[in-house]
């Protein structure tokens, strides 16, 4: 079921955004001559909660929208990054000054596999505790906040999370952990 790449061409790279047109052969024979990926890096998701059970929400601003919302800690791999779960615990505490704590991986997943070459490693992170104020770098803008579970549910259910890849894990979680 595999498709095969018969030839490829960047069309455009950058840190934020690279473009890829392959040319692709299906399984059964036909060729498709301009198939388009978008290549990014991997992301993460932190579905991060306090000792106090609290859950640790960012809120920001996303030119893509035009809109402020609410969404989990997350970020982009860096290449000096170990592993999806160092990046997680380094994003975790850069932006909200929370760390240490239980990690495990919680699900692995993709925004869109037609057509974007990554994947987004979300981490549920439990008994988190403040250990020092958020280093922000220069375009990042946002502040942080504590909401309990029934706040968190309630937020979802009134879909205040527009970000899909941070609205998947907290559903997961609900799922799993709440009542409804």
């Amino acid at each position: 079921m595999k498709w095969k790449t018969l030839e490829s061409e960047y069309l455009f790279r950058d840190r934020w955004l690279t473009v890829r047109k392959d040319r692709v052969q299906l399984p059964e024979g036909p060729v498709i001559p301009n198939y388009y990926v978008l290549e990014y890096p991997d992301w993460i998701s932190v579905t991060g909660i306090t000792k106090n059970g609290e859950f640790i929400l960012v809120k920001q601003y996303r030119h893509g929208i035009g809109k402020v919302s609410y969404e989990l800690c997350g970020g982009m791999a860096d290449p000096e990054d170990a592993s999806p779960l160092e990046t997680a615990k380094r994003e975790m505490l850069e932006e909200t000054g929370y760390g240490n704590g239980n990690w495990e991986e919680y699900m692995v997943i993709s925004a869109n596999p037609g057509i974007l070459s990554n994947l987004t490693y979300c981490y549920l992170a439990t008994d988190l505790e403040l250990i020092r104020e958020p280093e922000l770098d220069e375009t990042e803008q946002l502040t942080v906040h504590l909401f309990s579970l029934e706040e968190v549910k309630k937020m979802l259910l009134q879909n205040e999370f527009l970000q899909a890849l941070h609205a998947a894990p907290l559903w997961k979680y609900m799922a799993q952990n709440a009542k409804f």
